[in-house]
């Protein structure tokens, strides 16, 4: 298939991904982790309908480290919520 429906598809979907790498990092912010490779996988892209694939990149021992306290915080209210 291909015409306009395609490339506003295509459009569409990596706006998406740009907007949920967005959100995800302004989510990992708010609790206190800073992922500085995150981002989208640019080779994702290259499919004929693009699905874009959110790269977390590399981070230091710190930053694993906080994200696994958070984490660990979200498991154990939920079940605290239980």
């Amino acid at each position: 298939m291909t015409g306009k429906w395609d490339a506003r598809s295509a459009a569409e979907s990596i706006e998406d991904g740009e907007a949920t790498v967005r959100e995800l990092r302004e989510a990992l912010a708010r609790a206190g982790v800073v992922l500085p490779s995150l981002r989208l996988d640019l080779i994702s892209w290259a499919y004929e309908t693009p699905r874009p694939l959110v790269e977390f990149g590399r981070c230091t021992v710190g930053t694993a480290r906080k994200l696994i306290a958070v984490l660990q915080e979200r498991e154990k209210e939920a079940s605290e919520e239980r």
